[in-house]
């Protein structure tokens, strides 16, 4: 009676489970196995070449490059997004005239798609006509244009700074959630005791809010280690193939020289990349929250 009781749960999940591992799984071994073949540039399965297509993208110093410029990219964009949105999150949380408002115009971005603002940002970052550069020659804080997007630094310092503005809305929604949650009666004790903002701030709302932040952190940077139309419709990884990082990288080997092989090897230490940085961060915030516990349990 006891292990029936126990196994019906898992009879009910069981079809969700076995319809999630299909999805997710069958294109996981089709890209494996297309990545250990010599692809024609029209999807041509030519051969079985083992483990050539890997060895091509590790002697590409290209893809290195890449590598890098897609740590620096996640890194930038997700903790400058973490650090602008968690205050105006505690902004939005607070009770004053046009809150409402204020909501709707954080997510405005939200609404909008990543093509559609990077054409936008394009234009406005256009060297001879650009918005940018009209406004700063108008205020006489610069001479003479600017081509933003002409150089690597700066075009993706631009693509670094758009990317955290478009990753704000999604972060600050999760964020007022988590805040609209966290129990009352604990500030009221702490202004009790004497507490101020800060230290309320320091001692019970990071503490309590630890677990949203750990979504928001997971969430932002499978999104952002994705993310393919800022960089792709901005400079499509340019100039000379400065701002390209891995998913862009991917693209252009793909669909514009053919190379499906390699791509499909590229595709696969992504996705691996992204596993391995996902179970590391779940098994430490795991044991964090675990040696919290035992620290704040009473000794005997």
């Amino acid at each position: 009676m006891k292990f029936a009781r126990r196994s019906a749960p898992l009879f009910m999940i069981l079809p969700s489970l076995l319809l999630a591992t299909l999805i997710i799984g069958y294109p996981i071994i089709d890209l494996a196995w297309t990545s250990m073949q010599e692809v024609s540039r029209f999807g041509q399965l030519r051969g079985f070449n083992g483990w050539a297509n890997f060895a091509d993208v590790f002697s590409d110093p290209l893809f290195y490059g890449s590598l890098l410029r897609t740590a620096i990219w996640t890194i930038a964009v997700v903790g400058g997004t973490l650090a602008i949105s968690l205050p105006i999150a505690l902004v939005l949380n607070d009770d004053f005239y046009g809150r409402g408002l204020a909501r709707v115009i954080i997510m405005l971005p939200w609404a909008i798609s990543l093509t559609m603002t990077a054409v936008v940002w394009r234009w406005a970052l256009n060297g001879r006509a650009g918005l940018l550069n009209a406004t700063l020659m108008d205020l006489h804080l610069i001479g003479e244009p600017i081509e933003w997007l002409a150089s690597a630094p700066s075009a993706f310092t631009a693509e670094i700074l758009i990317g955290i503005l478009v990753s704000i809305p999604f972060t600050t929604t999760i964020f007022l959630g988590g805040l609209s949650a966290l129990p009352m009666d604990a500030y009221e004790a702490a202004m009790v005791d004497g507490a101020g903002r800060w230290a309320q701030f320091r001692h019970l709302t990071l503490p309590l809010m630890r677990p949203f932040i750990n979504i928001a952190i997971v969430l932002n940077v499978i999104y952002v280690f994705n993310s393919l139309p800022i960089i792709w419709v901005m400079t499509e990884g340019g100039p000379a193939n400065g701002t390209d990082i891995l998913v862009t990288y991917l693209y252009k080997l793909a669909f514009r020289f053919g190379q499906l092989g390699k791509a499909s090897a590229i595709s696969l230490i992504m996705f691996g990349v992204l596993l391995v940085f996902t179970i590391i961060y779940v098994v430490l915030v795991m044991r964090k929250e675990d040696d919290a516990s035992g620290s704040e349990a009473p000794s005997s």
